[in-house]
């Protein structure tokens, strides 16, 4: 099986799809399969390892997601309790309706005060300037750091709709990192450290670039199809702990944390937990496609175009069967720079995919996840 995944990667970077990546798969006790091909960084001659760091991005959101669930169910906070009381900056929040006519943002009150169900759930109106064009606009406008800055005033930013009106992708996460932060006492990191990394092993995960040798280089796609490389990034942490992206990791490491939400949450978290982070929490809702605002980091982006989509506490939710064979109810979700997961509570079955690359969405990536998962489910049903 793992062969069989080489292969695929090798024939991937032979196309030019990719620099390098590295895939690996779980059943909750045991790898199904993991390989690793091509480079570090394209044009150089350091191979991809397993034990590869990268950039993983918004795969950071589950980790938030699973912190902010032990504090509920430990008692210490709701997931429908206000959050103004909690992380003042979250009181009193206001709703962006437009620009006026020397082009500056009108505000409002918004109509009621956020939760941590609106956060985890991207139903906050807390959105993302990458496929939100108004928050863009007020981020050129205003002086509002970009999320990319690494700065806890990239936080500081209107609502693009009141908190419960639609589902649209966001910072909520990064919002719900602060209220882990301020009901539990320690920085998010430290959390992490000792409620989730330890207890699972995760010794190469942390906010952050480290300084290590074994870092991707991040990569652009040109128009042409080819690949520029890019560097990987001042080594250090920033300001800002970012709940929703801020995370560094291998695909081992976030195979422990995959494997142990299949395995129902082991100590870390109540298997009835495990099932409502991974049931629809936002109908009559839906995910909707994110259309890019900003076609150098991200791509148009739909997953599983044309089927009903819904979002749990830290992922999206599907409730149809996938054409590669993932099972109905299954949750997945993506990091901006091309990586990609899926874990599927009914077969038993989990994956990542790790690759360095932007725009998001890159089509040739896709097609790499797809085929990876594809070959998985193959390989359970021929034993």
């Amino acid at each position: 099986m793992s062969q069989r995944l080489a292969d695929i990667l090798q024939a991937a970077v032979a196309r030019g799809d990719v620099p390098g990546a590295v895939a690996m798969a779980t059943d909750g006790t045991s790898t199904l399969c993991q390989a690793a091909a091509g480079v570090r960084q394209f044009g150089g001659d350091v191979p991809m390892t397993l034990d590869t760091i990268f950039w993983i991005a918004s795969l950071t959101k589950a980790v938030t997601s699973i912190a902010a669930m032990q504090l509920v169910e430990q008692g210490c906070i709701g997931l429908w309790d206000p959050l103004g009381p909690i992380v003042p900056k979250l009181a009193d929040l206001q709703v962006l309706t437009g620009f006026d006519d020397a082009g500056q943002p009108v505000l409002r009150p918004a109509r009621r005060e956020v939760t941590l169900h609106d956060l985890l759930t991207h139903t906050s109106g807390f959105c993302q300037e990458v496929w939100n064009p108004n928050i863009r606009r007020y981020i050129e406008v205003t002086g509002v750091p970009t999320s990319a800055s690494g700065l806890n005033a990239a936080l500081d930013r209107p609502l693009a709709f009141d908190p419960g009106d639609r589902w649209e992708y966001g910072i909520g996460i990064d919002w719900a990192g602060k209220v882990v932060e301020a009901v539990s006492g320690q920085g998010l990191g430290a959390y992490f450290a000792e409620h989730i990394f330890g207890p699972l092993g995760m010794v190469d995960t942390q906010f952050g670039r480290p300084d290590s040798d074994r870092v991707a280089s991040s990569h652009t796609r040109l128009p042409d199809g080819g690949l520029k490389p890019g560097s990987s990034g001042r080594p250090g942490k920033p300001e800002l702990e970012g709940g929703g992206g801020g995370l560094y990791s291998t695909a081992s490491d976030y195979l422990k944390l995959l494997a142990m939400l299949l395995r129902g949450g082991d100590n870390l978290l109540r298997p009835d937990t495990v099932a409502s982070m991974m049931r629809n929490q936002i109908a009559p809702i839906a995910v909707r496609a994110l259309p890019t605002e900003m076609p150098h980091l991200s791509n148009d982006a739909e997953f599983f175009p044309g089927v009903a989509k819904g979002w749990g506490y830290g992922f999206m939710t599907t409730s149809t069967a996938g054409h590669a064979g993932r099972a109905a109810n299954s949750v997945a979700w993506a990091g901006l720079a091309n990586c990609y997961y899926w874990l599927d509570p009914s077969s038993r079955i989990a994956g990542v995919l790790m690759a360095q690359l932007l725009p998001f969405a890159d089509p040739a990536v896709l097609g790499l996840f797809d085929a990876f998962e594809t070959s998985v489910y193959e390989a359970q049903q021929n034993r």
